[in-house]
């Protein structure tokens, strides 16, 4: 399996409140996001993975490249519009994965329903991508999921005018197929990862949603504090 981060946002949220390093770099019971994520990755049958950083993003760039890492990781430095578009840059520096798990920086689960996430990824073979999903609503701007019984995606919602339990979690399992529809989205104008979710639904593509129990999102400085008492709960 290839992973890849995008740790290409500006944070600028958090340091308006006082977190002056980048975003990636904030520490949950003394390991920062970053290197949380590539060690689960590491654990969870990872090749290598990717990482995209803007330019201006020095420090994150010297801790990634003094870090020991258990895998391979690749540092791609380019500012980007949008997360589609760090996953576009990301694409083009592997050598066309097969599949691909993509997360976002400040994305916080629990090991042990990642693991049954990547599980259920590599035994449904027929699947074009499997998303991560949750009831937890955290996002200032969520992306409703809409499924049918059998958890199939239908749709990708704004709005929740019509009651769905899950939103999107920011975490995206994808085959060759779906990763082909990036490289057309991003060069036909697209520019959010929620419009290239609504595409791939729209080509019809086989999509299912995974839920998770909750999934916590590092935008503000109290988010640290929710993050860590999560991850602390058994």
């Amino acid at each position: 399996m290839n992973y890849g981060i995008i740790a290409a946002g500006e944070g600028s949220r958090l340091a308006k409140e006082g977190f002056t390093l980048p975003k990636p770099m904030v520490e949950l019971h003394g390991e920062m996001l970053i290197d949380r994520l590539i060690a689960v990755f590491a654990r969870n049958r990872a090749e290598s993975v990717h990482i995209i950083i803007n330019e201006n993003s020095a420090v994150l760039e010297t801790h990634l490249l003094q870090a020991k890492y258990p895998v391979p990781v690749h540092i791609v430095k380019k500012t980007t519009p949008s997360s589609l578009h760090s996953f576009y840059e990301l694409l083009k520096s592997t050598e066309a994965p097969n599949d691909f798990c993509l997360t976002t920086t400040d994305t916080v689960f629990k090991e042990e329903e990642f693991k049954a996430y990547i599980q259920a990824f590599e035994a449904e073979t027929t699947l074009d991508g499997l998303m991560a999903v949750t009831s937890f609503v955290d996002d200032e701007s969520p992306l409703f999921v809409r499924t049918n019984e059998q958890l199939g995606i239908t749709d990708f919602c704004d709005t929740n005018d019509q009651p769905m339990p899950y939103v999107s979690g920011g975490i995206y399992c994808l085959r060759s197929k779906a990763l082909a529809q990036v490289t057309q989205a991003v060069e036909s104008g697209t520019n959010r990862m929620r419009n290239f979710q609504r595409r791939l639904v729209a080509e019809g593509l086989q999509l299912k949603a995974f839920p998770f129990q909750k999934i916590v999102d590092i935008d503000h400085v109290r988010d640290i504090t929710t993050a860590e008492l999560f991850l602390g709960e058994t």
